[in-house]
């Protein structure tokens, strides 16, 4: 099924969380399981109660079926979250979060939230986090610069958000930066 132009432009949620799903958690299994090889690596052996580091897809299909306790990256726990959401509402800059931190926390919430300590609150403060770098992420935009556009600590959720923006905008500003350019050497050859 073809789909239509302004969803071509960028990677839809869904697709973010697939690719986020690779990424390796802690694992404490609840059955025993020999070394398992797939496309991706093999993974185990699963020995009960011997922490194991498998892909997130993994550990979320074991997770449904009962048949493991997922540990949390250390990063997804509200202490750490207010902190960085501190953050987030007085400096200036984005502050550093893990990479692909949304897709992460979504998957985690939705399929452990058994797994995590106070999984309302790191809801509210992950949306709280959200909502603060959106408004960064608008404000950048409203500095655009034809030459170069300065958002470091972006995640990838966000970093495909902006997207469609950005690359309108950009080409939007080089137009307009090269029409006078185009003018100014014709008026000079007169």
């Amino acid at each position: 099924m073809a789909l239509p132009p302004s969803l071509r432009t960028s990677i839809t949620p869904p697709e973010l969380e697939l690719v986020a799903s690779e990424q390796l958690v802690e694992i404490v299994p609840l059955v025993s399981m020999e070394r398992t090889a797939f496309i991706s690596g093999a993974y185990g052996p699963l020995r009960p109660p011997t922490k194991c580091k498998v892909p997130l897809w993994m550990a979320s299909n074991l997770k449904l079926k009962k048949k493991c306790h997922i540990v949390p990256p250390v990063w997804l726990n509200v202490d750490f979250l207010q902190e960085r959401f501190t953050r987030e509402t007085t400096d200036p800059s984005f502050s550093e979060m893990p990479f692909r931190f949304a897709e992460v926390a979504k998957i985690l919430l939705d399929v452990a939230p058994d797994d995590l300590q106070n999984p309302d609150r790191i809801r509210m403060l992950l949306k709280d986090i959200r909502e603060a770098r959106q408004a960064k992420s608008r404000e950048g935009l409203s500095k655009l610069d034809h030459n170069e556009l300065m958002l470091p600590n972006l995640c990838a959720m966000e970093i495909n958000e902006i997207r469609p923006f950005f690359v309108q905008g950009m080409a939007v500003l080089t137009g307009l930066t090269r029409v006078p350019a185009q003018r100014d050497d014709g008026m000079d050859q007169t």
